[in-house]
């Protein structure tokens, strides 16, 4: 037995150790992911590159980041979790350290958009849902809320320190201390994350003794495995409402305030720390908000709860504006409300997906949805962009974005109600 495995036998499940190893991976991906946003402006000073520019390579490394999602589930299947997170931890840290040497925009496009794009698609929502699945059968909404929860915690740990570093130190610092976190995680990944619980002797945390062992890994292509769960997804219309609603959640998410924040509070006479620190703000207030959601998605109906999430995202961004004009008040209320629902749709819309297709199908089908995600991240990334050159202000992005959280609030209210009957026993 893997001798953590035997040290916290009489402790606690080993899988809550492997929840915090993966939390670990996921918050310094956040970190990587949310660096960009600190160095648009700075880029836009030392290069001349347009917010356009810089938004299309974001946009390439949102849609990438989605598109990589079931393709690295089904990898995870085919040559293992552990092997796939640290071949990506390795190409996130070789590639995010060479790109303090860039100098064009087609290199920005190449290793912000293309590759770390690409490798960030195995190591956070994917790579979340992959470990809830395998390694709990109770208590999988309050672990998939937790692992959510590193993204905003990734943004508290990195960005206040990032926006510090560029605007004493300039944008190059910044990329090597995020690939020296990509770097000190891989060999914590290699000692501390096994496979799968019978890999160290265990069963999934709440799993009855008599239930049947996991069927053994696919060894199809894991290209093969990716479509062939989205055919089988695609059928269902629940697949498609549950993909629309995540497009929409990106889009308001990761793809829009996550990128042009802190460039918006600059519009408004705020600096890049200022900007900085109401994210990590609204991170704090998304670590509660989001681990909260997850207890909450293994008590009530999840249908319901992400009609309120959608809704009430939709409201705090129509805010937004006129809260820029309350300055201290408006922004904390914006960053409050906002920042508790920022992911809290997470936890809601992987156990609806567990429920639909089952502990060994489902981390590949999500990974799908989260595709759906990260298109609408990049829709916004770009479309922010280039409404923000076109008019030079923000607030038409601002409203069509609380305008998508309001559809997505009506759409998820279409999804089959009888499957979903709330697991009151499960919490």
């Amino acid at each position: 037995m893997h001798p953590m495995a035997t040290w916290a036998r009489s402790r606690f499940h080993y899988a809550w150790i492997a929840i915090g190893v993966t939390f670990l991976v996921m918050l310094v991906t956040a970190g990587i992911r949310s660096t960009p946003s600190v160095m648009m402006v700075p880029l836009e000073r030392s290069f001349g590159w347009t917010r356009t520019t810089i938004s299309l390579a974001l946009a390439i490394n949102l849609a990438l980041f989605g598109l990589m999602g079931p393709f690295a589930a089904a990898a995870m299947q085919r040559f293992g979790m552990r092997r796939t997170v640290m071949g990506a931890l390795a190409v996130l840290a070789g590639g995010v350290a060479v790109s303090s040497r860039m100098n064009a925009a087609w290199q920005m496009v190449l290793i912000w958009g293309v590759l770390v794009g690409g490798a960030t698609g195995a190591t956070s929502m994917t790579l979340g849902a992959a470990v809830v699945n395998r390694w709990f059968s109770q208590h999988r909404g309050l672990a998939m809320g937790i692992l959510t929860a590193s993204s905003a915690t990734g943004q508290l740990a990195f960005l206040p320190l990032m926006a510090w570093v560029v605007e004493h130190q300039g944008w190059r610092p910044i990329v090597l201390l995020v690939a020296a976190a990509a770097a000190i995680v891989l060999p914590i990944v290699a000692l501390l994350l096994p496979e799968q619980p019978a890999s160290i002797g265990l069963r999934r945390l709440g799993e009855n003794a008599d239930a049947p062992a996991d069927a053994a890994p696919a060894l199809a292509n894991p290209i093969a495995i990716a479509f062939a769960a989205l055919r089988k997804a695609a059928k269902l219309g629940d697949f498609w409402l549950l993909f629309a609603t995540f497009f929409i959640c990106g889009a308001s998410t990761n793809g829009y305030i996550g990128t042009h924040f802190i460039a918006m509070c600059g519009d408004y006479g705020l600096s890049e720390v200022r900007g900085a620190g109401m994210l990590a703000v609204m991170g704090v207030c998304d670590l509660v908000g989001t681990t909260l959601s997850g207890w909450l998605s293994d008590r009530f109906n999840n249908r319901v709860l992400l009609f309120w999430y959608y809704g009430l995202r939709g409201m705090a961004l129509m805010f937004l504006p006129f809260a820029f004009g309350f300055q201290y008040p408006g922004l904390a209320l914006f960053g409050l409300f906002y920042g508790l629902d920022w992911v809290a749709t997470v936890p809601p819309t992987v156990r609806i997906t567990g429920d639909i297709f089952g502990s060994r199908d489902a981390p590949v089908v999500f990974g799908w949805v989260v595709a759906g995600h990260q298109l609408g991240a990049a829709f916004a990334a770009l479309g922010a962009g280039m409404l923000r050159s076109s008019l030079g202000t923000y607030t038409a992005a601002t409203m069509i974005s609380g305008g998508l959280c309001v559809i997505g609030a009506l759409l998820i209210l279409r999804v089959d109600r009888p499957r979903y009957a709330p697991a009151a026993a499960a919490g």
